[in-house]
């Protein structure tokens, strides 16, 4: 498997804007690990140490990036929490990503709060690695929350949306 340097780049990038402290992913003889050290500098050290690749010589050495995490302010939460019933279905992120209510910019979202969707309705898109995933409604129902921002990271298993089923 040939590594595009550019897609490492911008997948380490996006794994510096979460939680994730270690990600291994294997495909055939081609395996990566990426494990986010912190050290008193508070600096990520990013090691991806590749193995049975045919571009790298025998004896793999670690290649380490160090990637400087833009401090920004916490994330503003709302004054009050959604009030969730026990009745409503959680849309979940089937993956790490990047959220998206719309097909592309300046397009309408698929959902509002309120509306009405369908068993297997888009919801919204989940970007993973430069892949967009197409999250669908599990349940016929109306949407009641919408507990993600546009462009906002999410992690696996994160609630997305909450639907009062029909």
């Amino acid at each position: 498997m040939p590594i595009d340097f550019n897609q490492l780049r911008d997948f380490i990038e996006a794994i510096a804007k979460t939680d994730i402290t270690e990600l291994a992913i294997k495909e055939g003889d081609f395996e990566l690990t990426v494990q986010k050290n912190n050290t008193q500098s508070n600096t990520p050290v990013y090691t991806i140490t590749p193995s049975a690749v045919t571009a790298v010589p025998e004896t793999p050495k670690p290649v380490e990036v160090v990637t400087p995490i833009p401090t920004s302010p916490p994330p503003v939460t709302p004054d009050k929490p959604p009030v969730k019933n026990d009745n409503w279905v959680e849309i979940t992120s089937p993956m790490v990503g990047t959220f998206y209510r719309a097909s592309a910019p300046g397009e309408a979202p698929f959902v509002e709060k309120g509306d009405r969707v369908a068993n297997g309705h888009v919801v919204c898109i989940i970007e993973a690695m430069k892949l967009m995933n197409e999250i669908e409604a599990e349940t016929s129902g109306q949407v009641m929350e919408i507990l993600v921002e546009n462009g906002e990271p999410v992690e696996y298993g994160q609630t997305l949306m909450l639907i009062a089923p029909n």
